[in-house]
């Protein structure tokens, strides 16, 4: 899925929004292994990230010509911040629902950005007759988590020891849904 770039003003800097292109393959693999290091709120280890500059090229265009996914980068000031997107159900039953999911460079957490982006995937899910998003967290990542219940989003499970880290440790995982229709 494409969007029409746009910058926002946040805090007397501009954050640029666009779609992913191939070019920014290398750029978010890096990412990609950075923010895994940065937390343990995101899915893998950075060991497991092993996808290759090709694999990464792939994606991003299986996600921009695709009807029901998106991926936008945002940049602050020309600097890369982080990534969000939309992830649709091929299932006819399922096409009203879409994941979402965000990830932040954690230096530029707790600016904005993230609610900005949210809300960014939000009106694109409306426009595209999305009806509900879903999205899982670290019950204990209580930033991400207030930051979702600001945009709407009310927890509707809990699953105990959904991942297990390399230390032995576990984390509970929130699942969390919004309604956007404005119903």
């Amino acid at each position: 899925m494409r969007i029409s770039q746009e910058t926002v003003t946040l805090g007397g800097h501009e954050l640029l929004l666009r779609n992913a292109e191939a070019d920014d393959a290398q750029m978010l693999l890096t990412y990609l292994k950075t923010t895994a290091e940065e937390t343990r709120f995101l899915l893998k280890e950075p060991e497991e990230l092993v996808m290759t500059l090709e694999d990464e090229k792939n994606f991003i265009e299986s996600q921009n010509a695709s009807d029901s996914n998106l991926m936008i980068l945002g940049f602050l000031d020309g600097e890369h911040v982080g990534n969000c997107s939309l992830m649709g159900n091929p299932w006819m039953r399922y096409r009203h629902r879409v994941t979402v999911a965000i990830a932040l460079y954690q230096k530029f957490t707790g600016l904005g950005i993230g609610t900005l982006m949210m809300k960014k995937l939000t009106d694109v899910a409306r426009e595209h007759g999305i009806e509900q998003l879903e999205l899982e967290v670290v019950a204990d990542n209580e930033r991400a988590v207030a930051l979702y219940k600001k945009l709407g989003f009310q927890v509707c499970g809990q699953m105990p020891k959904n991942m297990k880290y390399k230390d032995g440790t576990y984390a509970d995982v929130l699942f969390m849904v919004c309604d956007c229709t404005g119903n």
